[in-house]
């Protein structure tokens, strides 16, 4: 597959400090102690996952990328030889990255708080009639955001360039829109799968990647629903029982239907 063929536009992407924060939270970190040369590496892996799957990335992703890339390059110079700093308080490099992550960390919190607050209030005023008493249901799996599915499929990718010898060649015969019909026919509306398992067959990266495009592809199309067990816990790939686009499309070179 070449990648040019097939360009993703999505629109459930958030902004780099949204990734920013990911990474600290995936790392168990308190937002002070970032290793910048940690964070600016697993940034950049994600950067370049994006790029092998051809995804339009918003021009602050870049410029971050660039701004972590600087300020590694200055946690690794003697202290003597760093730029002068205007505030002696700010001798860290790091200082207004963690500034710039603290603000924008609660300002989320304070927007996720008010969602849950009206979600509380709507349910405490509307007339609930009386539920027949039932055994209780197992806790829901939680929606799973682009950056944990970007996540497991750089494991699926790194484990398959391990057990697969990447010179043998393999005529790669699949489009985006052959996968998405496969996928398709395989889940039936309502079932669920690993989805590791999506890609037990594949015979090169180029479907391996391929298949995954298909993924984010009928994720937009809202026929697919990404659920995880826990937090950063097994993911699974589940058919919506009621999409709300019907199944029969046309899928062009850009990705538009």
């Amino acid at each position: 597959m070449d990648g040019d063929d097939y360009k993703v536009r999505l629109e459930i992407f958030e902004g780099p400090l949204d990734l920013l924060l990911y990474l600290i939270k995936k790392d168990e970190v308190d937002i002070q102690d970032i290793s910048i040369a940690r964070i600016t590496r697993q940034y950049l892996q994600y950067i370049e996952t994006f790029r092998l799957l051809n995804i339009d990335l918003a021009a602050e992703f870049i410029v971050m990328a660039a701004n972590l890339m600087y300020l590694k390059s200055r946690t690794l110079l003697p202290r003597q030889d760093q730029p002068p700093e205007e505030d002696a308080e700010e001798d860290d490099p790091r200082w207004d990255l963690i500034r710039q992550l603290i603000e924008y960390k609660k300002f989320k919190d304070a927007a996720s708080f008010l969602t849950h607050r009206e979600v509380e209030q709507e349910g405490r005023f509307a007339l609930q009639p009386e539920k027949p008493e039932v055994d209780p249901e197992p806790p829901p799996l939680a929606e799973v955001s682009i950056f944990d599915l970007i996540r497991a499929f750089q494991n699926v990718l790194k484990r398959f360039e391990e057990s697969h010898d990447l010179g043998d060649i393999v005529d790669d015969r699949y489009t985006v829109a052959d996968k998405i019909e496969m996928l398709l026919t395989r889940f039936a509306p309502g079932q669920a799968e690993r989805f590791d398992r999506l890609f037990a067959d594949a015979a090169t990266k180029a479907e391996v990647i391929v298949t995954f495009l298909a993924v984010l592809e009928l994720m937009k199309m809202n026929q697919f629903l990404i659920r995880q067990t826990g937090v950063f816990g097994e993911i699974e790939v589940e058919r919506r029982s009621q999409a709300s686009v019907p199944v029969d499309f046309e899928i062009t070179a850009d990705g538009s239907e």
